[in-house]
Order: structure tokens, then sequence, then C-alpha cells
């Protein structure tokens, strides 16, 4: 393969789909151990994001809350690590 593809896979492709199989093998049988099918966890993805759409507009202003809140903590210590960052 190019070194463009194997850039972007992170290693050959052999390797990858193997690292791939034995991820997905051990995450399958702890989601089987905890009795979720294939069904079911698509059915609460899909639950999820009907939720989402069905709660409209209102989402974006607790968003925008959030996101207000956050930043009246990072954005000054982000400050305060930049001033002092600068001094040295």
């Amino acid at each position: 393969m190019s070194k463009s593809v194997n850039a972007f896979l992170g290693g050959s492709a052999g390797r990858v789909i193997f690292k791939l199989f034995v991820i997905s093998l051990i995450v399958g049988f702890i989601l089987k151990m905890l009795g979720l099918s294939p069904a079911e966890l698509w059915g609460r993805v899909y639950n999820f994001f009907l939720g989402l759409w069905n709660m409209g507009f209102a989402a974006f202003g607790s968003l925008f809350d959030i996101l207000l809140v956050g930043a009246l903590v990072v954005v000054p210590i982000f400050l305060i690590v930049r001033l002092l960052g600068s001094w040295r």
C-alpha cells in the first residue's frame, strides 16, 4: 500500500484489520455479557438521536448556557497560564 494509506490507517492494512478484529471481539464479548444485542444497541442510538431531534431548538439555548459557564472558567485560566508562560 502507499505511504499515505498506511499513514491514514496507522499501519499496514493487514495489521489494522487484525487489531480491529481483536478489539471487536473483546468489545462484543463484554457487550454480550451485559446483555446487549446489536438490535438493542442500534435502538438506543436511534432513540438518543430522536430525542435530540424532538428537543428542537431548546437544546441550543442550553448549549449556549453551558458554553458560557465553561468559558467563565476556561478563559481566565488560559489567560493566567499564558501570562505566566510569557515571563519565562
